[in-house]
């Protein structure tokens, strides 16, 4: 069992973190401060954070992470932070980050989403140490596995299951062992607006990538007998088009796209 500190905001990484806590001794969380979220836009805990007080570990949430922190841990794991750590701060121990790809393919703020996007065949998990360049570090640990038909949701949670694993190897070593990242970086954008509108005149099987990519956490949305309505997933159907399952009209629920047809005859 390894005494370390965890840097996590997003669900990933507070998927992570559960995990972390009941093999390892978690010091302290470094999350991002409480923020406005949601329809009401009422300030709420960063999900990592609801996880660390459930859990009794003590909870840092500066602004900006400075030099001088403390987390009282030689090795700090990494996962879905969001903020830059600054070089000073870097420099004080050991920083492993946790990355929901296969380095260095899909650097950057949506590994997951734009694999999916991307069609690709597997993904992967990849622990190395956190630099300043944007996952650049050189590799502790790699783990692929198949995308399948998985939505992103699905993804994460495998990757929080590989991750842990993963960790478990390089904190029981001495001293870890890296490798240089090689080949190609790609990179992996963040989703924005224009990533969620489905245009109907693409190919089904890219609309349903974009689907699955997008849930359960985002969304993607499209017009639908008229209607704006976010598709929660969708398939190819027998005769080749776009075939949404699950949708979610404005302001209603999700439900099946079948009944949601129905109720607007």
């Amino acid at each position: 069992m390894a005494r370390i500190a965890v840097a996590a905001t997003a669900p990933f990484g507070a998927d992570v973190l559960e995990r972390l806590a009941g093999r390892h001794k978690v010091s302290a969380l470094l999350t991002r401060p409480d923020a406005k979220a949601g329809r009401g836009r009422k300030v709420e805990p960063p999900p990592a954070k609801v996880v660390a007080e459930r859990l009794a570990i003590p909870v840092v949430q500066p602004e900006r992470p400075t030099a001088g922190l403390d987390l009282d841990a030689p090795t700090v794991v990494v996962c879905a932070y969001g903020l830059l750590i600054p070089a000073a701060l870097l420099a004080e121990r050991l920083w492993l980050n946790v990355h929901p790809s296969l380095l260095p393919r899909w650097r950057g703020a949506a590994p997951v989403e734009r694999a999916v996007m991307a069609g690709d065949d597997e993904t992967g998990v990849t622990i190395h140490e956190t630099v300043a360049e944007l996952d650049a570090g050189p590799i502790a640990a790699q783990e692929a596995f198949a995308l399948g038909d998985d939505d992103a949701g699905a993804v994460y949670r495998r990757a929080a299951e590989v991750a842990v694993r993963l960790l478990d190897g390089v904190l029981g070593e001495p001293a870890p062992r890296f490798e240089p990242q090689r080949g190609e970086p790609t990179y992996a954008t963040r989703i924005g607006p224009e990533d969620r509108a489905l245009d109907l005149r693409l190919p089904a099987d890219e609309l349903v990538r974009t689907v699955r990519a997008l849930s359960p956490h985002i969304g993607a949305w499209a017009e639908l007998e008229g209607r704006r309505v976010i598709v929660w997933s969708a398939r190819v159907a027998a005769d080749g088009t776009f075939d949404p399952v699950e949708v979610q009209p404005q302001g209603g629920r999700r439900m099946a796209a079948e009944a949601w047809r129905r109720g607007l005859r």
